[in-house]
Order: C-alpha cells, then sequence, then structure tokens
C-alpha cells in the first residue's frame, strides 16, 4: 500500500534558478517522498546557477539535471505550501495556502563560495519545514477502515 505524501511544497523565486532550486533539491533529499516539492519562477532563467550547482553537489546533493520552470496557477493549486523567496512583488499571491516568504540573499552571479552560506541558511529553512509538516501530519486522524454491515440474503 502506497501512502500520499503528507504535504505539497512548492518553492518559487523570480528566475528559478538558485534558491528555488536548492530549497526543491534539499526537501527531496531529506524528506524524500513525505513530501511532493515542485519549484518554479516568475520569469524563469535559461538554466539553474553553476554556483548552486557546485555549492549543492559539495553536500552530495544533485540538481544539475534540473530547469528553471515557469510559476503557473495550476502548480500553486496543486500545493499546500507556496514559499517565496525575497522576491517581492515580483512573486504573485494566491490565498488559500499556507505561504511563506524566506528572505534569502540572491545567489545569481556570485560564485560558490559566496553562495554556500546561502545554501547553509535554506538547508536550516527546510529542516524547520520539514518538522512543522511532521507534526501536522502526525496531529491527522488515522484514517479507520469502513466497515460494513453485512448483506442479508
Amino acid at each position: 500500500m502506497t501512502t500520499s505524501p503528507a504535504a505539497s511544497v512548492l518553492f518559487v523565486c523570480v528566475h528559478n534558478a538558485g534558491r528555488s532550486q536548492m530549497a526543491a533539491g534539499f526537501l527531496q533529499h531529506l524528506a524524500g517522498d513525505r513530501v511532493e516539492v515542485r519549484s518554479a519562477g516568475s520569469m524563469p532563467g535559461d538554466q539553474v546557477n553553476p554556483s548552486a550547482v557546485a555549492a549543492m553537489a559539495e553536500v552530495g546533493i544533485d540538481i544539475s539535471d534540473q530547469k528553471p520552470k515557469i510559476l503557473t496557477t495550476e502548480a500553486v493549486q496543486a500545493s499546500d505550501y507556496v514559499i517565496t523567496m525575497g522576491c517581492g512583488d515580483a512573486c504573485p499571491f494566491f490565498p488559500g495556502k499556507k505561504y511563506l516568504d524566506w528572505k534569502l540573499e540572491d545567489p545569481a552571479g556570485q560564485g560558490v563560495e559566496a553562495v554556500r552560506p546561502i545554501r547553509d541558511e535554506i538547508k536550516g529553512l527546510i529542516e524547520g519545514l520539514i518538522a512543522e509538516i511532521d507534526a501536522k501530519a502526525a496531529q491527522r486522524p488515522a484514517r479507520r477502515p469502513v466497515r460494513r454491515p453485512p448483506r442479508r440474503r
């Protein structure tokens, strides 16, 4: 029997090339199948930031095959959490979701040395998010099997 993910998370930054890709990589790596992970950008770049790829590789997470994706209404509607990353007005607000804004420095145009502290800050935020998701999942009542009365003949 497969279980559905405890939550679905969408990470959004303007270009979907650095912060949101690192966050998605960490969440997928640390939470596995417990969480459905998406990332997108309001104005996606052409490729994931090479310094972000290198910084994540240093901690054993490969995001080199990821591609920046456009933010869609469908992605937001399918997500329980929408986490923006310091992109302000460039990231639209969609009501009815758990909405967080993580104020993170933009790694665009920076070397791997400058990206490492951003990566490490993202990891800490992801660990807190996983703890929140796991706590909410533990509070949900367990589903009980439906018992049907025996058929009368």
